[in-house]
């Protein structure tokens, strides 16, 4: 439970302190932390993450001092961090790492006796706490990575992708008539000769039929809010499209969004171009009306004119690919073939397709941790709102990870630990290459000429045999595992 007292957020203990006459042997033992959560917690601590978090949270929370402890926001927003790091895209799943992990134990601030949170209160917090507080901790990670120079501000590229729903296809519902969806296929079989009580007979008949759903027609009661249409395997499900800005110059997210998904990517890309400039003069602490964006780059699904136009009267280059080879600017206005011609000649200039470079480099990589390491591809959430928190938080979470690779070179915990394997491959590379010569003296040293303990009789040339059998079949596998990059 939250508590103000003399303009101070505190937080009541997580559990009550209870008199002990022994102290548990485990209690003496200090939680063994991993090297990547301790380097999470100092770099969170140089801005203040908790305290600020706490007052960003405050109003959420009663301030009368009276009912259950509360579970700290700082732990809260600390456990959706551990998901996005471990990879797991359920509150269960987070949930039940927290509890499982000694070092998280420590990074969360909880000892072994203590309960962490369970996924219930998870989703509680989550429900408690509004867009607007996601999104202030958000701006209070990107003001973070202002103070490190990872916030340029000039060349700003946008993509969008898609997040299959939690929701089934087949779980639709006819807006008219208030069918179910097998109801409507039952019905449909029926009129073309099949038989609607044979359950086999009829989904042969519907996946055999040419499927033509429109969203007008159809919503699903579970999520009404999830709209049909194409996923990332090109697949037609209930799909959700998230968006990004991203600054090209340093690959910072600058503004994250989860739109409907049956909106065209162009729509409101002025909007998107224009917030992101708020929340870069937020992070500087720039005037509202500063204009620090020169370009915005996009590829051709974002060719629209009046939304391209609108950004080069504000004095913003786009440098956006052309979708159609041959276009009649005979056919547009003045105003609107200018503006068409500016982008595309933008975007088949040197500078512009050094943008468009950057641009699939930094956004590609943004969903790649976002969306399809840790399986978020498919979400577990319903509901615009609930997405929306869930993706700025987690574009919040992959600034720090940025902010991380520039304080410690290292961004991930799968990058920390990977950054020891090429060094093993490379050792184990380099013996491989000296061993024969290094054999050969060893061999000269025993007053053998032979590596076979049986022949020899000796225990050197055994044991050199040995190795033999072990590396001479890696040598090939290990030259190939030391141009491997580690992915993160």
């Amino acid at each position: 439970m939250l508590c103000i007292r003399h303009n101070t957020v505190v937080f009541k203990p997580k559990t009550l302190p209870q008199p002990e006459l022994f102290v548990p042997a485990i209690r003496l033992v200090q939680p063994a932390t991993g090297s990547f959560y301790s380097k999470l917690e100092q770099t969170l601590e140089s801005f203040n993450y908790s305290s600020q978090v706490r007052l960003l949270c405050a109003a959420a929370y009663s301030s009368n001092g009276r009912g259950r402890p509360g579970v700290d926001p700082a732990v809260y927003f600390k456990m959706l961090m551990i998901g996005f790091f471990e990879n797991i895209s359920s509150e269960r799943g987070i949930a039940e790492r927290c509890s499982d992990s000694i070092s998280i134990r420590y990074f969360l601030g909880y000892d072994l006796t203590q309960s962490t949170p369970d996924h219930s209160t998870l989703s509680v917090i989550r429900d408690r706490l509004g867009e607007d507080i996601y999104q202030e901790v958000f701006l209070l990670i990107l003001s973070a990575l202002q103070k490190h120079g990872l916030i340029k501000g000039k060349n700003v590229g946008i993509d969008a992708s898609v997040i299959e729903a939690n929701a089934a296809l087949k779980s639709l519902v006819n807006r008219d008539t208030e069918e179910a969806y097998w109801e409507y296929v039952r019905r449909l079989a029926s009129e073309n000769g099949v038989d609607p009580n044979d359950s086999e007979a009829v989904r042969k008949f519907d996946r055999k039929r040419p499927k033509k759903m429109s969203n007008d027609d159809w919503q699903n009661p579970h999520d009404p809010e999830a709209k049909i249409g194409p996923t990332k395997a090109g697949a037609i499900d209930m799909i959700y499209k998230p968006e990004h800005t991203v600054d090209l110059d340093s690959g910072a997210i600058l503004l994250a969004e989860v739109r409907l998904g049956h909106e065209a990517d162009q729509k409101g890309l002025a909007l998107h171009v224009l917030l992101a400039q708020v929340n870069i003069n937020q992070a500087q602490e720039r005037p509202s009306d500063s204009l620090t964006i020169q370009s915005a780059t996009a590829d051709k699904g974002y060719f629209a004119v009046a939304e391209m136009r609108q950004l080069q009267q504000e004095g913003i280059r786009t440098v956006i690919s052309d979708p159609v080879p041959n276009r009649n600017f005979a056919k547009l206005a003045p105003p609107e073939a200018k503006a068409a011609r500016h982008a595309r000649r933008s975007a088949g200039s040197q500078s512009g397709k050094q943008l468009l470079k950057k641009r699939g480099m930094h956004l590609e990589r943004s969903f790649a941790h976002l969306l399809d390491a840790g399986g978020a591809r498919r979400t577990t959430l319903r509901g615009l709102a609930n997405l929306n928190k869930r993706l700025k938080v987690s574009a919040a979470i992959y600034n720090l990870s940025q902010l991380m690779r520039k304080i410690w070179a290292v961004g991930t915990p799968k990058q920390w630990a990977a950054g020891a394997k090429p060094l093993g491959w490379m050792f184990l590379h380099l013996f491989a290459v000296h061993w024969s010569g290094f054999r050969k003296s060893i061999l000269r040293w025993s007053g053998s000429g032979e590596c076979s303990g049986a022949q020899s009789g000796t225990i050197l040339p055994g044991w050199i045999g040995n190795i033999d059998a072990a590396f001479f079949p890696l040598r090939l596998p290990i030259l190939k595992k030391v141009t491997i990059s580690t992915g993160c």
